[in-house]
């Protein structure tokens, strides 16, 4: 974009479709969160077992808020045809029949980890940053106009390349993972491209004006932001300057 910003650059002109799938993908590859100092670490093998037991812990919160979030906002579709095209969002997370889903597909890690199943589902040791972030997610898409709550989904867009990072470093660089504790991962690397195909020609199609694909822009970057601040607090907690807050999980390596 010329040296600017294609997060900070105001839409003013409606643009083309194509030009605002454009600016999304610009937006991603500023500011998505493998650009973060954390996940450099986690995925090249420097963390120790309890720095990778706080992450998934930590990342459990988010990993069960998506079917809620996802199901608070198909209460606010009208469109049938719409409602049935997200309904799987929450079945991919919550299980149906004989798929265990996502949030299990978590708890095997966690399992694996040493993490007790309990103790991780109750939330208690998580930070207090990441709990509040998770929550104000989920407030967003309950509360902002759907065609912003539908936008904050857009991040799936840059999932299968953080996946596929994450699975390849920890298999190599750790010998308590293995590939069933990495399940939950390479089940996205289907499962993210579908939602991100839906949710972008959603987008495409129903922000036309300047003022809608601004608010497209912003959802999206409110969820990076949402990404990013709970991999500030696991860095700060359990990397440096380790500022664990009081009731938060203490690793015991």
């Amino acid at each position: 974009m010329s040296g600017a910003s294609a997060a900070t650059t105001k839409i003013t002109e409606a643009l083309s479709a194509d030009d605002l799938e454009a600016r999304l993908y610009e937006i991603g590859a500023e500011r998505y969160h493998n650009l973060h100092p954390f996940h450099e670490l986690l995925h090249t093998g420097a963390l120790s077992r309890g720095q990778v037991q706080a992450w998934a812990l930590n990342r459990y919160c988010y990993q069960a808020a998506i079917p809620m979030k996802d199901a608070s906002l198909m209460g606010r579709i009208e469109d049938r045809e719409l409602r049935k095209q997200w309904l799987h969002r929450v079945t991919d997370h919550d299980g149906y029949d004989e798929d265990e889903g996502g949030i299990m597909r978590w708890l095997i890690l966690t399992d694996g980890l040493g993490l007790d199943r309990e103790y991780v589902i109750s939330r208690e040791g998580a930070l207090p940053a990441v709990r509040f972030a998770v929550e104000a997610y989920i407030r967003y898409v309950r509360e902002q106009p759907l065609l912003q709550a539908i936008a904050s989904s857009l991040t799936e867009l840059f999932a299968p390349k953080i996946h596929r990072d994450r699975i390849a470093g920890m298999l190599k660089n750790y010998d308590f993972i293995d590939d069933k504790l990495m399940s939950y991962g390479t089940r996205r690397l289907n499962q993210a491209p579908v939602d991100a195909e839906f949710a972008l020609k959603y987008v495409r199609q129903n922000a036309v004006r300047a003022d809608q694909q601004q608010q497209v822009v912003d959802a999206l970057l409110f969820k990076l932001n949402v990404l990013w601040i709970q991999l500030d607090a696991l860095h700060l907690a359990y990397v440096e300057p380790k500022l664990i807050p009081p009731g938060a999980f203490q690793p015991e390596e």
